[in-house]
């Protein structure tokens, strides 16, 4: 069985989503996602989801691509849930190129192209 893993705040959840999800179970056959904690994204990120820790996880869970959400709470972690899950694959939003390479000694890194048209900052604006 192939392992692939994700991660972000997956907040006010669209369409490009969903079509990362799509993309990156392809790579696989079992797709976790680490979903950022609201104090990992409040600390860490400095930015406030809509939607908190629990509801995003809840929206995750229902999306048939995912089969595992696991919280996020250190940038730092990423290596030690590779190992811990056994992860072949880790996937990234193509915005993220080249900051996740520390992971090729363990694992696949695949950067995919982001959804055109569309992102939660987007979405957050128009609705300003």
């Amino acid at each position: 069985m192939k392992t692939v893993i994700t991660y972000g705040t997956f907040d006010l959840l669209h369409y490009g989503h969903v079509r990362l999800l799509k993309r990156a179970k392809a790579l696989g056959d079992y797709l976790i996602v680490g979903l950022s904690t609201d104090e990992f994204n409040s600390m860490k990120k400095h930015k406030e989801s809509y939607n908190d820790y629990a509801e995003r996880k809840y929206i995750l869970e229902a999306i048939k691509y995912v089969d595992k959400v696991i919280p996020e709470k250190d940038w730092n972690q990423k290596i030690a849930d590779v190992k811990k899950y056994h992860v072949d694959t880790f996937v990234m939003g193509s915005d993220w190129e080249g900051q996740f390479d520390f992971l090729k000694p363990y694992c696949k890194v695949v950067y995919l192209p982001r959804t055109p048209g569309i992102s939660t900052s987007k979405i957050k604006e128009d609705l300003r």
